[in-house]
């Protein structure tokens, strides 16, 4: 259960959702600072591409694991649950309250609960289904994993080859699914957790989505891709917004084509069944050292799905119509909730 004087209070949610805004407003109330677990912000390289925090919010409230690495250093998910940890041991001497924003799912169950312990699997393995997605598309290893682990295949970013090769490589070598591993050992943390899951309207989502990015190639996201360019094959470049721009470099697509491609790889998750929310959820629920997973949405579609899961740590409340506008206050809507 961890020391119930100390609590970490994780937001994840779809992109666009407004996780930096709640994160800094829920910080500022308890004069705490901020961990940041989203993968593709570690790089100082990558900025525009990876929608890295306005420098205004970052002044506002302290940040960690902000473009505190470089592209070319080797950086995994095992190294940065070791230093969340260390940071997280630094700040709870001096609070008793942090807010950590998501990010990776994998990168938030690592800081929450730790990895899962994988058996050692034969390197040929990896080795064949590379060249099968160097020569045929990840298409043939995505249905490979819907049909060796189909609970795998709903809950990871299936469009993230690197995850679909980890999962099949565990199958394939050791005859059992990926998801049979998951959950298996927990790790004791010496704080309590608390999730809140942000989500909206889908529609409004996708138009959220399309307006980030707009920004983002008129702030200057090909330029930033083009300097990046000549480091293409590095794993922190394997990510929506630039491999995009990498093939429009090459012509294989228009600017356009890689525009839309962005946009569409961004949001590609709301059209799963039970769309991120669903996978997010999943997600909280595998991590058994959470207490409490709060959401808040005005959207019936995504009060069904959190109903739908019948389990008591999730928390569901209903946005009354005046507090799910666009210009709603962040602050009134914690004002709501409090009262």
């Amino acid at each position: 259960m961890g020391n119930s004087k100390k609590t970490l209070i994780t937001i994840v949610g779809p992109t666009a959702i407004g996780k930096t805004s709640l994160s800094i407003l829920i910080a500022s109330y308890f004069n705490t600072e901020i961990i940041s677990c989203d993968s593709r912000q570690f790089y100082k390289e990558m900025t525009l591409g990876t929608a890295v925090p306005e420098k205004e919010e970052l002044a506002a409230v302290p940040h960690h694991f902000i473009q505190n690495k470089s592209i070319f250093e080797d950086y995994n998910v095992g190294a940065f649950e070791r230093d969340a940890l260390n940071v997280l041991d630094t700040l709870f001497k001096k609070h008793n309250t942090v807010v950590m924003v998501g990010g990776s799912g994998l990168y938030v169950k690592a800081v929450l609960e730790g990895l899962d312990d994988f058996p050692k699997i034969d390197s040929s393995i990896r080795l064949e289904l590379k060249y099968v997605l160097e020569t045929e598309g990840i298409i043939p290893l995505q249905n490979q994993l819907k049909k060796l682990d189909i609970t795998t295949y709903n809950t990871i970013d299936i469009e993230n080859h690197q995850r679909v090769i980890r999962a099949l490589e565990i199958c394939i070598g050791t005859n059992l699914p990926y998801s049979s591993y998951i959950g298996k050992a927990k790790k004791k943390r010496n704080f309590k957790s608390i999730s809140i899951g942000l989500n909206g309207e889908r529609e409004k989502i996708y138009k959220r989505i399309n307006k980030r990015v707009d920004l983002m190639i008129e702030k200057g996201l090909l330029a930033e891709a083009q300097k990046l360019y000549p480091n293409k094959e590095l794993n922190a470049l394997q990510t929506v917004g630039y491999k995009e721009l990498f093939s429009f470099f090459e012509e294989k697509i228009t600017k356009d084509e890689a525009i839309q491609e962005i946009k569409k790889n961004t949001r590609r998750f709301a059209g799963t069944n039970g769309g991120l929310l669903k996978i997010k959820l999943t997600q909280l629920l595998e991590c058994k050292n959470i207490q409490e997973i709060v959401l808040s949405s005005d959207d019936s579609v995504s009060i069904e799905v959190a109903k739908s899961f019948k389990n008591k740590k999730i928390k569901v409340f209903e946005r009354p119509t005046e507090l799910a506008q666009s210009s709603t206050s962040l602050l009134d809507l914690v004002k709501y909730y409090q009262n």
